[in-house]
């Protein structure tokens, strides 16, 4: 089992030296040559800063099939679980409609 933690993080693929080495030149030639690339013409003088809500740790004991479900998709299982948690409260916090 691999451990990956901030003490000890995934080592990714990407070549950071040759990257480092890149002038503005050479990322300016890279950008014109790539046909996905639009250009970004945004002002950012309106922009909110949206903070995320504080998350807060707990321990909880869910069925083996039920985190194995999650964790299928990888990375991320624990914020997917939280957003169906969301979604119940506040189905569940909703008024009741009289019929």
């Amino acid at each position: 089992m691999i451990t990956v933690s901030r003490d000890f993080p995934r080592k990714g693929k990407t070549d950071w030296a040759r990257v480092d080495a890149l002038t503005d030149e050479d990322i300016a030639k890279a950008v014109a040559n790539d046909p996905d690339a639009a250009p970004i013409d945004i002002d950012w003088s309106d922009a909110v800063l949206v903070i995320p809500p504080k998350k807060k740790a707990i321990s909880i004991r869910v069925d083996e099939d039920v985190l194995d479900f999650f964790k299928r998709d990888g990375e991320g299982y624990q914020r997917r679980m939280n957003a169906v948690l969301r979604s119940y409260m506040e189905q569940k916090s909703k008024p009741k409609k009289r019929a």
